[in-house]
């Protein structure tokens, strides 16, 4: 039976397990479409009958506090926008199932060949709501003093705070008005861009 958890960007399309073992896979899709692909996906499973060849539909999130005009309102983002992690048994029909659905770009792998997920970084990522909903990120709208930064341009930093820490990466980009560091890591196989506060970040 398939079901679908939106609060936490999950959805479950297994029931009784396949001949071999599922593997989490890493799939590229159209940026601000990866609700509506992963429910294309869930209905495609349910009407070929394949719920015995798939597990869970993940999509990176995490929570955060804005405050603006003195009101404080969380809401989710996506913490890897146009990825998405899906938890399959790899059989061409499957393969084809998820190939074939409108939005879905590719799997991530080397050669067209998708390579599943390594098990720590998949724990990684599945734990990196956990840590979000402990530390939240507060971002204000009201004007902010110029920020003197503890790191520069091309540094290597690792993130201490917020759900990307333990992440390592290299400094890309300051900007002193907002306090925001970009950050070139490896996520998932490829290298990301990722926007993080100046605090959540330490020189290695």
């Amino acid at each position: 039976m398939v079901e679908q958890n939106s609060s936490a960007e999950e959805s479950q399309a297994a029931a009784a397990p396949a001949e071999g073992e599922k593997r989490w896979y890493v799939l590229k899709v159209q940026s601000n479409r990866e609700k509506s692909i992963r429910d294309s996906i869930i209905r495609r499973i349910k009407l070929e009958g394949m719920e015995d060849h798939f597990g869970q539909i993940h999509i990176p999130t995490e929570k955060v506090v804005e405050t603006k005009s003195g009101v404080r309102r969380v809401r989710e983002q996506k913490t890897l926008p146009g990825y998405m992690m899906i938890e399959m048994l790899l059989t061409d029909e499957s393969w084809h199932l998820v190939r074939s659905t409108s939005g879905v770009g590719d799997f991530t792998g080397a050669a067209g060949k998708p390579i599943p997920m390594p098990e720590e970084e998949v724990r990684r990522w599945l734990g990196l709501e956990e840590k979000a909903a402990e530390k939240t990120t507060e971002t204000k709208t009201e004007p902010r003093p110029v920020v003197k930064f503890a790191v520069d341009m091309g540094d290597a930093v690792k993130v201490r705070e917020g759900p990307f820490q333990g992440f390592e990466g290299v400094v890309d980009a300051l900007d002193e008005t907002t306090g925001k560091v970009k950050v070139i890591m490896e996520i998932i196989g490829r290298s990301t861009e990722v926007e993080l506060d100046h605090w959540q970040v330490e020189k290695v």
